[in-house]
């Protein structure tokens, strides 16, 4: 039951400060396995100013997804994902899979912050108060978006075209032997973390620019998108 879950489990059920209350931050969590490990981490981020989006991967058990959506069900601001991908490793659909919770995020009624993405295998270092210290302190108003200038050694990602594949019911992607067009709006391709914090300006940027419309249609078929489209559409000009 839903009063056992907030109970056994210590669920924060009120701000713990008034910066923190004054201060939502968004979730993204993209989980697949492991329903313990996902439930730990929730529990370790969890705050009822918050929201949380997450993403199953839609090859799950129907066994894990059910297990997932009755915890889900005990919180107003947790839910699923309105849109499901099935996931491949360094495919696009792990990108897919963010910008569908980031479209159900801006249309959510909470008015929050900055959105931080994790997988089901991620476990906080910090507090909520010190993250929003720390987003406050030293990118206020910023993106936090690792990267530098695409590599010489990772430049196949964006240069040929991957195409995805099963090979003993296990879905995969490789190289064809097809080279790809130039990036769209002349665009500087940047190489960094697939894991960010997102002011919710530069989301709705992100969710409604030409050109990030653009370089999200001209990835669907690179490497690991994820690992250049956000740090590439951080650093454009302005």
């Amino acid at each position: 039951s839903c009063s056992t879950v907030l109970k056994t489990l210590h669920f924060i059920t009120r701000p713990l400060s008034e910066e923190e209350g004054n201060f939502s931050l968004a979730y993204i969590i993209t989980i697949h396995k492991e329903l313990e490990m996902f439930v730990r981490l929730l529990r370790a981020i969890y705050m009822p100013q918050n929201i949380y989006c997450i993403h199953i991967d839609e090859k799950s058990p129907r066994s894990y997804k059910t297990a997932v959506q009755n915890i889900v069900n005990c919180f107003e601001n947790i839910f699923i994902s309105s849109k499901r991908e099935h996931v491949v490793y360094a495919g696009f659909s792990r990108l897919q899979a963010d910008i569908n919770c980031m479209r159900d995020l801006v249309n959510s009624r909470v008015q929050w912050n900055y959105v931080i993405n994790l997988c089901g295998q991620d476990y906080p270092l910090k507090t909520n108060k010190e993250i929003i210290e720390y987003i406050k302190t030293k990118w206020n108003g910023k993106n936090i978006t690792p990267g530098i200038v695409q590599p010489l050694h990772v430049k196949h990602r964006t240069e040929v075209s991957y195409r995805e594949f099963v090979h003993s019911g296990v879905p995969y992607v490789y190289p064809a032997k097809v080279r790809k067009a130039q990036p769209p709006h002349n665009l500087t391709i940047y190489f960094g973390s697939a894991y960010y914090i997102l002011s919710r300006a530069f989301v709705e940027f992100t969710l409604s620019d030409a050109r990030a419309k653009a370089l999200l249609e001209w990835s669907r078929d690179t490497y690991s998108p994820d690992e250049h489209y956000w740090v590439t559409l951080n650093r454009l000009p302005g």
